[in-house]
């Protein structure tokens, strides 16, 4: 069987992104070959570089421009793509251009703490001020609507009322670092036989 090429998407420190590139590292089914990030400081291209996974930086208006994304994602050979920490909305024609091969983890349980703004601290901080009793995250297709896409995996986590928005954010990335690689395999493994 031929391995995927994975182009993974990230704005910030990487940590998910590192997981993945290490979890493939020899892997028979998927290669990550690209790590596209739209902000030039991000962390997550050191973690790459030192994984000698090439990179790009991809500011807003080039995400936008197909001129520019389809000959990069053609270059790599990129046959799926993983956001993972991605914060810009992705482009129609991008979506158009990888039907239901384009997923995204969110770090909560959608359909509730999703949409605009939702991402990061900005997720766990409004998870406390409900007073929720558990968290997760999600794993989810990539669709013109911000965290609208059809749920592919979900894994969740008890909280308790003296959980801090730290200890929350904690509790839901270990979710993240424990099974967010398996989901993607299994995902790539689905859709390539």
């Amino acid at each position: 069987m031929e391995k995927t090429n994975v182009a993974i998407f990230v704005s910030g420190g990487g940590t998910n992104c590192e997981n993945l590139i290490k979890y493939f590292k020899g892997s028979e089914l998927v290669n990550t070959a690209l790590v596209i990030s739209n902000k030039p400081d991000a962390y997550a291209l050191v973690r790459a570089e030192r994984l000698e996974v090439p990179t790009a930086v991809v500011p807003k208006a080039d995400l936008h421009n197909p001129d520019v994304m389809m000959p990069l994602l053609k270059k790599y050979d990129i046959g799926f793509i993983v956001l993972a920490g991605w914060l810009p909305l992705i482009p129609n024609y991008l979506i158009d251009a990888y039907p239901h091969k384009m997923i995204n983890l969110h770090p909560a349980l959608l359909p509730k703490y999703g949409g605009k703004g939702m991402w990061g601290h900005h997720v766990h901080e409004a998870v406390k001020a409900a007073g929720e009793t558990e968290t997760g995250m999600t794993v989810h297709w990539v669709t013109p609507v911000c965290d609208a896409g059809e749920i592919i995996a979900q894994f969740k986590v008890a909280l308790s009322p003296d959980d801090t928005v730290d200890d929350i954010a904690e509790k839901e990335h270990q979710l993240e670092m424990a099974h967010f690689p398996q989901v993607v395999e299994d995902i790539i493994r689905r859709i390539t036989q």
